[in-house]
């Protein structure tokens, strides 16, 4: 009972964690999505098609390979997700039906099993549909995208544009109940571990969603640390162009001096 009674308490308190979190990120993407990751790869792929569409016939290959690398990724999360589903529902549905009598009376640790498979089942369920969505999208766009379209009329652009966002946003929604599984994976082991690695799984969430201080700072210091090579490769070969350049000049004088001592 003391168990039960954990994950009557543990569980719930990491999935609103984990709920919290993403309703914040939701909230901001619509308020300020240049605070978020996923808003800033919305406007970098709005960009994109208008660049794409504004010379079909030059950018259309590039734009369908892009587009179809998205599918094969979709694709592969949604054969993922779909297996592992099955797998567990073989597995729960095995282990049910050998624990029918304990279900008769009333055993609670076989119902918090059940209820564990049933909700890892959902999680993948969902993936599969958002991931399945997000191919639907791509396939769209796919054909559009190589649609010639005139500078007067952007509605086109803007709707590819949109359409291509709305593939992006339900692969990201698959990923997020990839994200969601590993908890509800670790709640096998019980509600302590579960909760925290909510707490973990929040954390590198953030860190990876969000445009923080941080993350500013190490792209910062690896673009200083670029430009610092560039700029010492650019030194180099100036350095070396001078070199040459005083031994052109200095080369003809040597060539009088031996010429005069001969």
């Amino acid at each position: 009972m003391e168990v039960i009674c954990l994950d009557y308490i543990l569980v719930p308190l990491g999935l609103s964690l984990f709920g919290i979190y993403n309703f914040w990120l939701l909230k901001t993407i619509v308020s300020n999505p240049s605070r978020t990751v996923i808003g800033l790869n919305a406007e970098t792929r709005h960009q994109w098609v208008f660049s794409m569409m504004s010379d079909p016939l030059k950018n259309g290959v590039l734009a369908v390979q892009t587009i179809r690398n998205n599918i094969m990724a979709s694709t592969l999360l949604a054969t993922t997700a779909i297996t592992l589903s099955s797998l567990i529902g073989v597995f729960a549905s095995s282990k049910l039906s050998s624990d029918d009598s304990q279900l008769v009376f009333g055993n609670k640790t076989s119902i918090v099993s059940a209820i564990k498979h049933l909700s890892i089942s959902i999680c993948f369920l969902l993936a599969f549909l958002c991931n399945v969505q997000s191919i639907r999208y791509y396939a769209h766009v796919s054909f559009l995208i190589t649609a010639p379209a005139l500078k007067d009329k952007k509605d086109s652009i803007q709707y590819v544009a949109g359409t291509l966002n709305r593939g992006s946003y339900a692969w990201s929604l698959g990923m997020r109940a990839f994200y969601l599984s590993f908890p509800l994976f670790v709640w096998i082991y019980g509600p302590i571990p579960m909760l925290a690695c909510c707490c973990f799984m929040t954390f590198i969430l953030y860190f990876l969603d969000t445009t923080t201080r941080i993350t500013r700072d190490l792209h910062c210091s690896s673009f200083k640390d670029v430009k610092k090579i560039n700029d010492v490769e650019s030194v180099g070969v100036s350095s070396v162009n001078v070199q040459i350049k005083d031994f052109d000049i200095r080369s003809p004088l040597l060539s009088c001096k031996h010429a005069s001592s001969l």
